[in-house]
């Protein structure tokens, strides 16, 4: 097994992140009195070698039981036993899994068997990908790297650690997918046979979702991830819709970089690269770049020589929906993606068309409420920096219409909020019951308020009932 010193820098590095962590310094050496082994394991060890923030500690533990760790450990604190059938732990106040050497077998309800002296080569054979398959011994400072790990993260390769025990858990194949987003690294030969063949309709919803969130959230090029899909022929299955634009002509003066697939790509890519205030921001314009124009699927035609689209907007709005609705459970997500892609085309139209008041604001409730002007100004920047010809690098853009939406947005304070009613039932009720004709007039008021800027209770309420 290939075992290490780290380097002093990695080491400095460690060391900053263990100070985070006062008391694990004392754990270590009570476990070493123990006869035991800590080592810190998985992401941690990647990411601290490709110098990347640092989150989740996960320690494990060989060469102590189950119950002895449990014993140890409450020393320094109260103990929960997270996992117990996976042989996991944490002390209250330590953001810190602490585990024993494992081997899962497939299903979602696999049989674990836990065993703190199979050994670390054994242990670490059950992980992913041998870039996942490393440790630091917390005590020596010795790289462990049964697998070569280290060799392939230096070469941007992604290599399962066992191909027999890859498969036990189909997720693992989305796993992949996020990772060539989120690290631009390649697959290797053996794996993609693999991710060609495995069966992965057990995988749950929920899973499948956490990835594609990781694929978003973390990457600076998510395409890559979706492109992988394409390239091992798997996007068919698992985003159909997207998949169908493979091909789909666009005209090339507006469209130069090519098919409606290769714009969703790189305007996937522009969105990512976008500042956001929120994760949420990010992740409904990500999705909505992806999603934009999956209804030129269903719209495409050469009209007098002219490749045109018309309707595509209302067409992606169901199907975005019928794809979201498949890969996630977040119905807040269900609901505003769709609406951004209903509605992509309006930013730069409202610009040229001088639009009133009244028509962002009306803009701002049809998105609402989980998707605002400032997403839908996102997207269309998105879109637009998504047509390079020459490679799939986002192109600068002069984005000075967009920049004209979204500041008329914020003067009539509806950016990233719709304008709240200013009459309200309880204004009605000397004058009428509640029920369906309150909602009626409640409705005609707020109608009114919007296209004619009242904003005096007393004239709406005057307005609707004369």
């Amino acid at each position: 097994m290939n075992s290490t010193k780290i380097d002093s820098i990695i080491q400095r590095k460690l060391e900053k992140v263990l100070i985070q962590y006062p008391r694990v310094k004392d754990i270590v050496k009570a476990i070493d009195t123990k006869n035991g082994r800590t080592l810190l394991v998985g992401g941690a060890v990647r990411d601290l070698l490709l110098d990347l923030p640092i989150k989740d500690l996960d320690i494990e533990v060989h060469g102590v039981a189950l119950k002895d760790l449990e014993a140890l450990l409450s020393v320094f604190g109260t103990v929960s036993l997270i996992g117990k059938a996976f042989g996991v732990l944490r002390i209250h106040g330590l953001d810190i899994d602490w585990s024993l050497p494992r081997i899962d077998t497939a299903g979602r309800k696999p049989i674990v068997e836990i065993d703190p002296y199979m050994g670390i080569t054994q242990a670490f054979r059950r992980r992913d990908l041998t870039i996942n398959a490393m440790g630091i011994d917390l005590k020596t400072c010795e790289l462990l790297d049964p697998f070569n790990g280290q060799k392939d993260l230096m070469n941007n390769i992604l290599r399962a650690t066992d191909l027999y025990f890859f498969v036990d858990d189909p997720l693992r194949l989305f796993r992949v997918m996020q990772f060539i987003g989120r690290f631009e690294m390649q697959v290797d030969d053996q794996l993609n046979a693999l991710c060609r063949s495995m069966d992965i309709s057990a995988v749950s919803t929920e899973r499948i979702e956490m990835e594609f969130e990781k694929l978003f959230l973390k990457s600076k090029r998510p395409s890559l991830g979706i492109r992988w899909l394409k390239e091992i022929g798997r996007l068919k299955g698992i985003l159909p819709e997207l998949a169908k634009t493979v091909g789909v002509p666009q005209e090339p003066r507006w469209h130069p970089e090519g098919d409606v697939f290769e714009h969703s790509m790189q305007s996937l890519d522009a969105a990512a690269a976008l500042e956001y205030e929120t994760d949420w921001e990010k992740l409904v314009v990500i999705y909505a770049a992806m999603c934009h124009d999956i209804g030129k699927t269903e719209t495409t035609k050469t009209i007098d020589g002219i490749i045109r689209s018309l309707g595509h907007e209302d067409a992606g709005y169901r199907l975005s929906q019928c794809m979201l609705e498949r890969i996630t459970h977040n119905k807040e997500l269900v609901d505003a993606v769709p609406k951004l892609v209903k509605y992509h085309m309006q930013p730069s139209q409202f610009i040229s068309a001088n639009a009133t008041s009244a028509a962002y604001k009306r803009l701002a409730n049809k998105l609402a409420p989980y998707a605002t002007l400032f997403m839908l100004a996102k997207l269309k920047i998105a879109d637009r920096r998504g047509r390079n010809p020459k490679n799939s690098e986002p192109l600068a853009h002069d984005d000075e219409d967009i920049a004209k939406f979204i500041q008329k947005s914020r003067e009539l304070n509806v950016l990233d909020q719709v304008e709240a009613p200013v009459l309200q039932g309880r204004d009605l009720l000397d004058v009428i019951e509640p029920g369906p004709y309150m909602g009626n007039i409640l409705k005609r008021a707020y109608d009114i308020q919007l296209e004619e800027g009242i904003k005096d209770k007393e004239e709406l309420k005057k307005r609707v009932l004369e």
